[in-house]
């Protein structure tokens, strides 16, 4: 049990300091997070993250991975547990844009920092977030999919095509949110995505007729 005890505290310490570098990086971005700049904003001792992560290389992937684990637990899982089909596409947008207007980040959105800090940047980092970006396409492509087969969007629409629009409605967002009046910005981000899927479903009812 105090073995148990000892593994599950330091469980809990780890995924508190990933989620305050996530929280950091959001910010300032993967580049600018060490082990020194963790320790100082947690208020512990440099030393006792390396029991964790040798190299900022290290913290740099893992940080990455929280923010995945984040992601599917505020954004896509609230997602999955409305109805297949346009209702659970327009669920997952809405909940994205919940995600940044309720500023669960400082930077608005790991994400949308790190692409951009790192796209040209080869290495494992760039290596890792490409993974993540591929495997975050895909599960737009298979609602949109799914929302096919139910006849709830036509079959003739260009599934990578339309995911791309609805990812970029969302990195939009994230990005002017930072600049310019954030409650516009949300509202025409989810303004867009729920007149695109209106006009394409071929009942519409089953969508709200404007943003919450």
């Amino acid at each position: 049990m105090n073995v148990d005890g000892r593994l599950a505290r330091g469980q809990r310490t780890r995924t508190a300091v990933l989620d305050a570098a996530v929280s950091l990086a959001s910010a300032s971005g993967l580049d600018g997070l060490s082990l020194g700049h963790l320790a100082e904003s947690l208020g512990v001792s440099k030393s006792g993250l390396f029991a964790h992560w040798r190299s900022k290389e290290e913290l740099q992937l893992a940080t990455i991975d929280r923010a995945v684990a984040q992601w599917q637990e505020q954004i896509i899982g609230p997602a999955l547990r409305t109805p297949r089909g346009v209702r659970r596409i327009h669920a997952l947008h809405e909940a994205r844009i919940a995600f940044y207007a309720g500023r669960v980040l400082p930077g608005g959105c790991f994400f949308a920092t790190t692409e951009f800090e790192f796209n040209a940047r080869p290495g494992a980092v760039r290596d890792r977030l490409a993974e993540v970006f591929a495997a975050w396409t895909r599960f737009l492509e298979r609602l949109v999919t799914e929302a096919i087969e139910l006849g709830e969007l036509p079959a003739g629409t260009d599934v990578a095509l339309l995911a791309y629009e609805i990812d970029a409605y969302g990195i939009a967002a994230a990005m002017r949110s930072r600049l310019l009046d954030p409650e516009v910005t949300y509202r025409h981000a989810r303004l867009g995505v729920l007149n695109r899927l209106r006009a394409l479903c071929p009942d519409p009812a089953l969508l709200p007729e404007g943003p919450s």
